[in-house]
């Protein structure tokens, strides 16, 4: 009784669990560029593009002079003292004043300042560039991750559905045996066990599969369930030449990254050296005033006064405020370097790695393959020895675990390949085939 309780109690919870509705398919290309438009760190990377370029176009207009223009008109009325020092009416027949203005500054010399803070606008655009592209590489490892992840649950669900076939067939055999005499009740109940594993197993790979599934839709910012596409499901070989890959280093998105913010850094300095030469500027304006005894918005005729102005500004000192400046400059140009030789010392340490472990994983495969083929052997031979009576149940449950084993061990495999060619297209900043 309470084996059979044991072989209906996983089904009935399979059976129960909440299936989601049916997910649909997607292939991993376009799951990365969906992921890339969707995603808030592309996004954010983006926008930081944006706000440098701006910063960049208002760089450029300080090489331009600044125009600027006002009109006003006012009214004004009171009282004063007469020479008898009597409060009397003031008798103003042109209350309404009016006044326009047009004025312009030019900054002729500045000792290179609006030159270097150009470069240094233009090197935060090349580093938000290169960032934006580590972003999407990086969105799109995150997106292969869970994409590799469903195809590994399917692969692991396939598996263990053959398993449970396997375990089903042999509590068949057992059950034969027990009937016909040759074999005790242990037989069945370890072969009950192996069924209600399988199943277990069944239901955790499903598990997985859903996980995935929800996490992959998240990633690509639809409001529907997807999942990994059939077409993926093929593996190829990854022909990776360590030779070629560290020519690619060159052009990483980290290193990139760190170049251009060593060269802002350096902008920086140049720029904070510059508050020790003196500045050149021209100054233009032109003012027409007028009085009228009503109010007008606009006088055709007016008095006009014009003044021109250059100005030479010489700083002789400002309370070591240049120094300090140019030592925080000093100092942020240092550190930039020194990121930058370790950025480009991880690069190649991680190249190291991922390649380590893309070939050790695609060796693996070849060894995994030929375990499996060992044990499918091994299990059709104690499946007959053990109808004949020659091999014990214990035996036949030991060489269905070894296969399992080998079988998940081939999915594991195939798995830290795809997510091995995925960290080296990460760390490049592009596909590698």
């Amino acid at each position: 009784m309470r084996s059979f309780l044991l072989a209906a109690l996983v089904p009935a919870a399979l059976f129960a669990q909440a299936t989601p509705g049916p997910a649909r398919p997607i292939t991993l290309d376009e799951a990365i560029r969906l992921a890339r438009e969707n995603s808030p760190q592309t996004i954010a990377a983006r926008n930081t593009i944006n706000a440098n370029e701006a910063t960049v176009r208002t760089r450029l207009s300080a090489f331009f002079p600044t125009i600027s223009g006002s009109m006003s008109s006012g009214w004004s009325a009171g009282q004063v003292f007469d020479s008898k020092g009597d409060i009397v009416d003031r008798n103003n027949v042109t209350p309404w004043s009016w006044s326009r203005r047009l004025s312009a500054n030019w900054v002729l010399f500045d000792g290179g300042d609006r030159n270097f803070q150009l470069g240094a606008a233009r090197a935060n655009v090349a580093s938000a560039e290169a960032n934006e592209v580590a972003t999407q590489f990086s969105v799109a490892y995150s997106v292969s991750q869970q994409f590799y992840a469903a195809l590994a649950a399917r692969e692991s669900r396939s598996a263990a559905e053959t398993a449970l076939n396997e375990a089903e067939q042999n509590l068949r055999a057992a059950n034969a045996r027990i009937a016909s005499g040759a074999a005790t009740r242990s037989d069945s109940l370890r072969a009950i066990i192996a069924v209600g594993n399988q199943q277990l197993a069944v239901l955790s790979a499903e598990n997985d599969l859903q996980n995935a599934n929800a996490a992959l839709s998240r990633l690509v910012g639809v409001s529907f369930t997807v999942t990994a596409a059939d077409a993926d499901t093929a593996l190829t070989p990854v022909a990776a030449d360590s030779a070629q890959l560290a020519q690619f280093l060159v052009s990483a998105p980290s290193i990139r990254t760190a170049q251009a913010s060593l060269t802002a850094a350096r902008a920086s300095v140049r720029s904070s050296r510059t508050d020790y030469l003196p500045s050149i500027s021209t100054s233009y304006s032109m003012t027409n005033n007028m009085s009228d005894a009503n109010f007008q918005l606009w006088q055709g005729r007016t008095l006009q006064n014009k003044s021109f102005g250059l100005s030479v500004s010489v700083p002789i000192f400002n309370g070591l405020g240049r120094e300090e400046t140019v030592q925080r400059a000093k100092i942020a140009e240092t550190n930039a370097r020194a990121s930058l030789r370790d950025a480009e010392l991880l690069a190649h340490q991680q190249l190291v790695q991922y390649l380590g472990q893309l070939r050790l994983a695609q060796a693996r495969i070849a060894i995994q393959q030929a375990s499996l083929e060992a044990a499918l052997e091994d299990l059709r031979v104690q499946q007959q020895r053990y109808q004949l009576g020659a091999s014990t149940q214990l035996e036949l449950l030991t060489t269905q675990t070894q296969l399992n084993s080998a079988r998940f061990n081939l999915v594991n495999a195939r798995y830290q390949v795809r997510i091995a060619k995925a960290q080296l297209e990460q760390l490049l900043g592009r596909e590698i085939r």
